[in-house]
């Protein structure tokens, strides 16, 4: 099995989709993972227009790195600027990889409704669904 570990700054949305999206459609061939530089708590946006798709991911929650089981990586995969930035060290055999995509609750923070920032949240989830669908094949060979 592939040991992938996606990391955001917090935690609480897109990396949390991601691991989802692994556990619901790839959980035959990937081990998924997140986590955060910090952790922000479940984004509940987030499990809402997961559920709407069918994965539920309520039984996930926000953690850092170190909060993790001790593991060796194949891949670690950032999907944002700051995670990117700061990610910490892996020792191992680890590649990095930077899969950036927009933050739902910086894209929703204007809006006038619930359903105004719910589509944000369902375009990022959407799109992260077709980059999970496309693993192993977009990363890079080993």
């Amino acid at each position: 099995m592939l040991k992938v570990l996606f990391l955001c700054t917090g935690n609480s949305c897109r990396s949390q989709m991601a691991e989802g999206w692994v556990r619901a459609l790839k959980s035959d061939t990937i081990e998924a993972w997140s986590a955060g530089i910090e952790k922000h708590g479940m984004n509940p946006l987030a499990v809402k227009v997961m559920a709407e798709a069918g994965v539920d991911i309520s039984g996930q929650y926000s953690k850092t790195v170190d909060e993790l089981p001790r593991r060796e990586f194949d891949y670690v995969i950032t999907l944002c600027g700051h995670a990117s930035e700061n990610c910490p060290y892996f020792p191992g055999k680890a590649k990095r990889l930077h899969a950036g995509f927009d933050d739902p609750p910086q894209l929703a923070k204007d809006a006038k409704s619930e359903e105004e920032a719910l589509v944000h949240y369902r375009r990022v989830r959407d799109e992260i669904r077709a980059f999970v669908e496309a693993m192993p094949g977009n990363l890079p060979a080993e």
